[in-house]
């Protein structure tokens, strides 16, 4: 209930995104860890409570002027009660863990509950922010995730901050597949985990070995890589720490099990065998599955590594524009360093975030001016090439 009255009412939003640790209990808005001087001139941190008026799940404009306060009665940084808040009152208990030791008077025509609460908060903080420049009470602490729909385990408040929480559902309750839990495949999942897709499968047979901590996100300790746990268990028990729905099968897919793609909305397929991809491939199109095709071609030449890093967006709509541009040789070309040379990470990283944007741009997250089948970025030439696009 807190979370959602929280994330539907603009002025709460607006507290909690500018990092103050808010909680909603019996119908009263806390603000938690607000800094304050005692009489003896000490920096404490006390709670700052105010009666919470609603429609709904949405905050209205306050008519009480009070608020409510736990801790000592704050004082100037000269050790003096503020006595401009001062109001006489007993100590209350509101009930469910909610209780204040002093009522606080500042008399005001408060817009909203962040007009409120930062008025009070910066009569009381900025007494303390005199004995210490680094006294706030913006502490953004951690904030678990309440609201049952939420795969999150904790809230995204970077969504919330850049209010984009609107565009960013059109991914929400999608199930995705992700082939290959390489170079490319982890940096798929490492972006992909950070959305509202309800289910993230993960398929690789692969050990995590220490050639794979120089092109995969994270730093692995020496520990973990001798424990040489498969792919699939390691980022599922990482990405698990952030969110639910992680799916981890720890096969290769061929023709016996590429079933286990069916009823996915979309698949990244990050492996560069060509008779598995083609197995995969063909089944995605019978199956009517949208999906992108990530490869790169890198070659060592004269000292120096050049190449092109590519995406392939395979849809209902695009199948046989999208055709011409899969591969299936193994290695993705002849004289390809990309098995030997683990010190690539950042192309790896590249491929990873080209085909995460073209499947956003798919869903209609980000604009899409192009729609751009193939795209294909030249490492020499810094160049971007763009084919079927419309």
């Amino acid at each position: 209930m807190s979370r959602r009255l929280i994330g539907l009412s603009p002025d709460l939003r607006r507290l909690q995104n500018e990092g103050y640790d808010l909680d909603i209990r019996g119908g009263h808005l806390l603000v938690r860890d607000v800094p304050y001087v005692d009489s003896r001139r000490t920096i404490r941190r006390g709670i700052l409570i105010s009666r919470l008026e609603l429609s709904g799940d949405i905050a209205n404009k306050p008519t009480d002027h009070v608020c409510h306060w736990t801790g000592e009665h704050p004082c100037h940084s000269d050790g003096s009660k503020i006595t401009a808040i001062e109001n006489s009152s007993a100590p209350q208990n509101f009930g469910e863990g909610v209780r204040a030791d002093f009522t606080f008077s500042a008399k005001a025509d408060y817009r909203d509950y962040h007009h409120k609460m930062t008025t009070y908060i910066g009569r009381i903080t900025g007494e303390a922010a005199k004995l210490d420049s680094k006294a706030t009470a913006r502490t953004f602490p951690a904030i678990p995730d309440d609201e049952p729909d939420s795969v999150f385990n904790y809230v995204d408040t970077a969504t919330s901050r850049a209010g984009v929480g609107a565009v960013n559902s059109k991914l929400k309750g999608q199930r995705i597949g992700i082939v290959g839990a390489g170079g490319s495949g982890s940096y798929v999942l490492d972006l992909t985990a950070k959305t509202p897709v309800a289910e993230i499968h993960v398929f690789d047979r692969d050990v995590f070995s220490q050639h794979s901590a120089f092109r995969a996100p994270g730093a692995p300790t020496l520990t973990e890589l001798q424990a040489k746990l498969h792919k699939v268990a390691r980022f599922t028990e990482i990405y698990s720490r952030m969110r639910k729905g992680m799916v981890a099968h720890d096969v290769y897919i061929d023709e016996t099990n590429v079933d286990l793609l069916d009823g996915l909305d979309f698949v990244f397929i990050c492996i560069d065998v060509g008779p598995a991809k083609r197995v995969i491939v063909h089944h995605l199109v019978a199956k009517r599955i949208p999906f992108i095709d990530l490869g790169m071609g890198v070659t060592l030449d004269d000292g120096q590594l050049a190449g092109i890093v590519r995406t392939t967006l395979s849809t209902l709509n695009t199948r046989d524009l999208a055709a011409p541009h899969i591969s299936y040789a193994d290695g993705d070309s002849g004289a390809n360093e990309y098995d030997t040379n683990i010190q690539i990470a950042e192309l790896n990283a590249l491929n990873a975030a080209m085909a995460v944007i073209r499947w956003k741009k798919f869903f209609g997250v980000y604009r899409d001016a192009r729609t751009d089948v193939y795209a294909g970025y030249s490492i020499a030439s810094g160049e971007i090439v763009i084919e079927g696009a419309a």
